[in-house]
């Protein structure tokens, strides 16, 4: 499998690494959209939310666990976004799920 995000985990491509535990891996966007902009993702292959499965859920929830302290970590008390993209429609660039973190300054309500 050919798959960057795989290869950042492994720590085959160098990222600026904020947060790790044994499900999940967090590091800084190269291209962000935001003030802070990080990623969050699993540390095994799940190609993206369409493929959430029973098995591959519980990995999931423990990412959503780790959001709140990853924003803490960064400082984003007042608030921040988590997305996810799915597909070529929905701007999946990656296919490896990933969430989006995005925060330090006041969010724009349009997202379309």
């Amino acid at each position: 499998m050919d798959c960057l995000f795989c290869a950042i985990i492994k720590g085959d491509i160098p990222s600026k690494k904020v947060y790790e535990d044994e499900y999940c891996y967090s590091f800084m966007d190269i291209n962000p959209q935001a003030p802070i902009h990080c990623l969050v993702v699993p540390k095994v292959h799940i190609a993206s939310a369409d493929e959430i499965t029973a098995e591959s859920a519980p990995i999931v929830a423990k990412i959503f666990e780790a959001i709140p302290k990853i924003a803490a970590e960064l400082g984003l008390a007042d608030g921040y976004r988590v997305i996810t993209n799915v597909g070529e429609n929905g701007c999946q660039s990656v296919k490896h799920i990933h969430f989006h973190i995005l925060g330090g300054k006041k969010l724009s309500e349009n997202m379309g």
